[in-house]
């Protein structure tokens, strides 16, 4: 049992070892997730709740931090194989296996909508020249013609539509950059 005395001693030291241990932690949990079936940063924050409890009740640090890192995320990489092992989804609830498609409606397919959104609005704004007016008023959702936005914007109806089109390929190259391509990951031999 820790006394009040010991306790913020070991809190004080809690930044410096938690800045110390980040890379370490973070390498383990991206080797440890995938076999477990977890999310790494789940993982992470498991063995950081984990490192923080121990400070909490010991008053003090672990003699190796580098090796009880390690083993704690090997611990909780396995906590979370046995849990993710029992449990079995409702009945009437889809089944939603990481990285596969999320049903519609769901809540996790409206964040995802809502991501995506966010992401192209703010790819648009970081375009070039003319690039930012011209693809927002043919992102309005009243969806105005090419005479209306080419009124808007001051510029004639016919030279419209290659600016669009440089624009267009500008973001694509701008979010291909940014977004990685679905698919296999790792190596295809």
């Amino acid at each position: 049992m820790t006394t009040p005395e010991t306790v913020p001693a070991a809190e004080a030291h809690a930044p410096g070892l938690l800045a110390a241990l980040a890379p370490l932690l973070s390498a383990e949990s991206d080797a440890e997730a995938p076999a477990a079936g977890v999310d790494p940063g789940d993982l992470e924050q498991a063995v950081w709740l984990r490192l923080l409890e121990q400070l909490r009740e010991t008053g003090t640090a672990p003699e190796r931090p580098a090796e009880w890192l390690r083993r704690a995320v090997r611990a909780e990489a396995r906590r979370a194989r046995r849990t993710h092992d029992r449990e079995r989804p409702y009945r009437d609830e889809p089944v939603h296996e990481p990285g596969g498609a999320v049903p519609e409606g769901s809540p996790e397919h409206s964040l995802m909508v809502a991501e995506g959104r966010r992401t192209l609005r703010a790819a648009v704004t970081r375009t070039p020249g003319r690039c930012p007016k011209v693809l927002t008023a043919m992102l309005d959702p009243q969806d105005p013609t090419y005479r209306e936005i080419a009124g808007e914007l001051g510029i004639s109806q016919g030279s419209l539509g290659p600016m669009r089109s440089r624009c267009l390929g500008c973001l694509r190259r701008m979010l291909a950059a940014e977004v990685p391509a679905p698919g296999r990951r790792g190596r295809v031999r």
